[in-house]
C-alpha cells in the first residue's frame, strides 16, 4: 500500500530527507553471488528475504527511502532466464512489496520514524545490456523504443503501490525524454537522476542544463539529480543543476571509488584536472554540508555505501539542524 504523503509534499514543506544506500552492496555482504547480468534483480528470484532485511537496515539507519530491487529487473531481462513475461512483472511487483514489509515492521518497531517512502527503481536501457552502458549513455533508440522498452515495468511498480518512481543512473539525453512521456503517461511522480561524464554533463555529453531544462516545468518530477558518481563530480553537478533549475536536488554518489565494467571491479579513484583532491569528500557524509548549499534535498548513497553511511548522512543533516 502506498504511503499517504507524496514526495512532493515533503519537498514542498521543506523537508530534507535521507534515502538509502547501495541493495547490491548489501546483498553481497550477506552471501549473495551478483555476477550475473540481472545483478540484484536475481536476488528476487532466489532469496528475497534478503532484500527486504536489507531495506530494514537502511531504515533502520535512518533512511526515509526505501529504493526498490528493481534496477535491473526487466522481462528482456528475465527472459534471458527463460522466463515469461508476466511472471517477471510479478517480480518487479515483489520488489515493491518487499520494501512494504520492511516499511511496515520499521514503523511497527519506531512509530516516531515519519513518513517512509518507496522509490521503484527504473534503471537505464543500458543497465539491461549490462555491460557499463548506463556510465557511457553510447546506445541509441528512437523515443517509441525507449518507451516500450520501460512501459511494463513502469506499469508494474505503479500498480503495486510505489510511492514515485525513482528513474536513476541515466546517462542519455533521449531516454530521459522518453522516460519523461512515460511518467505522463502514468500520472506517476518522479525523480530523474543521471550518470555523469564530468561536473557539467551527463553520460551522453549532454550538459546538465540542457537536462535540468526538459524537467524544469514537468510537475510529475519532484527532484533532479545525480547518482553512482564519484563524489568529487557531485558539487560541481549540482552547481549547474542549481543555476538552470529551482526543483529540490537529489545526490546520492557512490563511495568515491570507481567502477571497471570491463573486470567488474571497483578501484581508487583518480580526478584529473579537478583541483585539490584534499578538498573533495572521502564519504557521502562527508559532502553534505557543501551539497546543502547547491539545493540537495535529497542525500544518500549509491554503489558500495552501506547503512552506516546512511547513519553518518542522517547525523550530519542533524547537525544541520535539518532532521
Amino acid at each position: 500500500m502506498p504511503s499517504t504523503v507524496q514526495l512532493s509534499s515533503l519537498l514542498e514543506s521543506g523537508e530534507h530527507l535521507v534515502t538509502d544506500g547501495a541493495l547490491a552492496t548489501e546483498l553481497e555482504a550477506r552471501g549473495c553471488n551478483l555476477d550475473d547480468p540481472l545483478w540484484s534483480a536475481k536476488v528476487l528470484v532466489e532469496n528475497p528475504h534478503l532484500i527486504r532485511d536489507v531495506h530494514r537496515d537502511y531504515f533502520s539507519a535512518g533512511a526515509r527511502i526505501a529504493t526498490t530491487a528493481s534496477y535491473q529487473a526487466t522481462p528482456q531481462g528475465f527472459a534471458r532466464r527463460g522466463m515469461g513475461g508476466q511472471d517477471a512483472l510479478e517480480l518487479v511487483a515483489l520488489s515493491v512489496r518487499l520494501a512494504d514489509e520492511a516499511r511496515r515492521a520499521h514503523l511497527a518497531a519506531t512509530p516516531g520514524a515519519g513518513a517512509l517512502l518507496i522509490a521503484g527503481s527504473v534503471g537505464p536501457y543500458g543497465a539491461y545490456l549490462a555491460d557499463g552502458s548506463e556510465y557511457r549513455g553510447d546506445y541509441t533508440l528512437r523515443k517509441e523504443e525507449f518507451m516500450d522498452f520501460h512501459r511494463p515495468r513502469v506499469a508494474a511498480l505503479v500498480a503495486a503501490g510505489a510511492d514515485f518512481l525513482a528513474c536513476e543512473t541515466l546517462p542519455s539525453f533521449a531516454e530521459a525524454e522518453a522516460l519523461a512521456a512515460l511518467m505522463d503517461e502514468f500520472g506517476a511522480e518522479s525523480w530523474f537522476s543521471f550518470s555523469l561524464r564530468d561536473g557539467a554533463h551527463i553520460s551522453d555529453g549532454t550538459p546538465l542544463t540542457a537536462v535540468a531544462g526538459l524537467l524544469d516545468a514537468n510537475p510529475l518530477v519532484a527532484a533532479i539529480g545525480v547518482n553512482c558518481v564519484p563524489l568529487h563530480l557531485v558539487t560541481p553537478a549540482l552547481a549547474a543543476l542549481q543555476s538552470a533549475t529551482a526543483k529540490p536536488l537529489v545526490a546520492y554518489p557512490n563511495s568515491g571509488e570507481t567502477y571497471d565494467p570491463v573486470t567488474k571491479t571497483w578501484g581508487p579513484t583518480t580526478a584529473p584536472g579537478e583541483g585539490n583532491r584534499d578538498a573533495y569528500p572521502v564519504d557521502p557524509a562527508a559532502g553534505v554540508a557543501t551539497w546543502l548549499d547547491h539545493d540537495a534535498r535529497i542525500i544518500g548513497g549509491c554503489c558500495r555505501t552501506a547503512p552506516a553511511d546512511i547513519a553518518a548522512v542522517g547525523q550530519a543533516l542533524a547537525a544541520q539542524r535539518l532532521i
